[in-house]
């Protein structure tokens, strides 16, 4: 009788330590959440993160959903498809935020200029277009998006320019950008990277300007486009805070680590990026919201009440109000 009690309360202590351990393995684990992911070098952090580890070392389970438009983003943001984009334009969020405050929450913008290149106008190899006004007659396929195509017909106003007077300009998605500038349809095109360098690596185009927003718009070659940036929807970050809180850490150490590592821009590839070409494709700015100066929020200030201007935002916004710091 004793040997039978024995078996029995062993037995039920087996049952109750697995059944604890089993309750522990689901507390603890990992929080997940789906993060899209534009076809861009700007999206670079989000590889970073995950490659080296870094969400997973605050618990946190990322899943990458590609989204090749903006727009697409922002309708997944509202629809709560999607947790957060490692790359949404800032007009696009600036428009969004001003009809549905608090959709979309930047924790990093992505500084953009002459030094810093993402967007820029290329041209055929044979174009003997030297400037922007040179650009008149020509035919312009343009990165998909109202927040893209605002700023390219923006950008060549100011010298001149009135979209079909003086030129054409048609949308293309961004995996078409290479063939768009072989083929014959096109003359120019306002393009991203890494495909400005691919192209040129490629010697099927060249460019003709880079960092135009800073130039053009904001009117001076060192202010800082932050034309995008990664976030997390407002849901998340208002429902969720030390959950936020602990992405936005993570977050933090892939933006540091994709601009000081270069070993770090082998996650290019990821973009279809030839790994030769990795290191010669040039990167935005990353810049954690904490970080940010005060001429940094007044330049990022001035390209949204651009975008208001141009017609992309709808109304007018105080940047204050989209971002946070962790």
């Amino acid at each position: 009788m004793n040997t039978t009690r024995r078996t029995v309360t062993k037995t039920l202590a087996m049952v109750l330590a697995l059944s604890a351990t089993g309750l522990s393995t689901l507390a603890h684990a990992d929080d997940k959440l789906k993060i899209a992911v534009f076809p861009s070098s700007s999206s670079l952090p989000i590889y970073v993160g995950i490659e080296r580890g870094f969400f997973k070392e605050v618990g946190i389970e990322v899943e990458i959903v590609p989204m090749n438009t903006h727009p697409l983003q922002v309708q997944a943001l509202v629809a709560g498809d999607i947790d957060g984009s490692a790359n949404l334009v800032t007009l696009e969020g600036a428009n969004i935020n001003q009809r549905r405050p608090n959709t979309a929450v930047y924790l990093s913008l992505n500084g953009q200029n002459a030094q810093y290149i993402t967007e820029q106008f290329v041209v055929k190899p044979g174009s003997t277009a030297k400037t922007l006004k040179d650009l008149k007659g020509a035919r312009i396929f343009c990165a998909p998006g109202p927040a893209n195509l605002g700023a390219a017909k923006a950008i060549l106003k100011t010298v001149g320019l009135e979209e079909n007077k003086d030129y054409t300009m048609t949308e293309q998605g961004m995996g078409v950008h290479i063939g768009a500038i072989q083929g014959a349809n096109f003359d120019a095109g306002y393009t991203l990277e890494p495909l400005g360098t691919m192209m040129i690596k490629q010697g099927v185009a060249k460019r003709l300007e880079g960092g135009v927003i800073a130039t053009h718009l904001l009117g001076s070659v060192s202010a800082q486009a932050y034309a995008a940036g990664g976030l997390l929807s407002g849901k998340v970050v208002s429902e969720k805070p030390e959950l936020a809180a602990r992405y936005a850490k993570a977050w933090a150490k892939s933006v540091q680590v994709a601009l000081s590592d270069p070993k770090a821009r082998e996650y290019l590839t990821k973009f279809n990026v030839p790994a030769d070409l990795v290191q010669s494709v040039p990167l935005a700015k990353f810049t954690m919201i904490k970080d940010l100066s005060a001429r940094d929020l007044a330049d990022f200030q001035k390209f949204v009440d651009l975008g208001v201007e141009f017609g992309v935002v709808k109304g007018a916004v105080d940047v204050k109000s989209m971002i946070k710091a962790f």
